[in-house]
């Protein structure tokens, strides 16, 4: 059959012919300094997708990682701080893309966060670990290209009640590239 516009992102398709509607990286900018990331768009389209179109949007501008936890993760992307809230591009929730191939072998991998399986909004982390209990229940979409140096700086921040850092550790923008 056909292939309408709407479909075309998530069919798999040839890299060369999709390489301008797929952002390569995207750039947290924190006040602790930037982290860059790389998209896997072979393993994870829908959720490379709702990150980067999140990001393109500003919906990341301001908002908290909310929660973090000495050597095992730093997690963000809620706009309400809580960890309770966000939204995906494709409305409430989203289906999960766990590949056999991709796990949580070291720091700097990031997945997505999630409630359970198939809950996927905006909210995401950045393993600061190997957190093997992990694999096959998050959506790993991306690696820490560069500024693993800040993310394990955010790794080390205090904390308080709910892991959530004693002072705000924000991302003031972030960038698609």
């Amino acid at each position: 059959g056909d292939t309408t516009a709407a479909q075309h992102n998530n069919s798999r398709i040839s890299n060369t012919s999709t390489k301008m509607a797929e952002p390569n990286t995207v750039v947290l900018e924190t006040a602790m300094g930037a982290i860059s990331i790389e998209l896997y768009w072979k393993h994870a389209p829908k959720t490379c997708k709702n990150f980067s179109e999140l990001a393109k949007r500003g919906y990341y501008n301001g908002t908290i990682f909310h929660r973090i936890i000495k050597d095992f993760m730093i997690q963000g992307g809620d706009p309400t701080g809580t960890g309770r809230g966000g939204e995906s591009i494709y409305g409430r929730k989203f289906e999960d893309e766990v590949t056999r191939e991709l796990k949580h072998t070291g720091a700097g991998i990031l997945s997505m966060a999630n409630a359970g399986p198939n809950t996927n909004g905006s909210q995401f982390f950045i393993t600061l670990a190997p957190t093997p209990h992990l694999d096959g229940k998050h959506t790993i979409f991306g690696r820490v290209s560069s500024g693993m140096d800040v993310v394990k700086r955010m790794g080390l921040v205090q904390t308080g009640p709910s892991d959530k850092p004693v002072d705000e550790v924000k991302i003031l923008r972030a960038s698609v590239y």
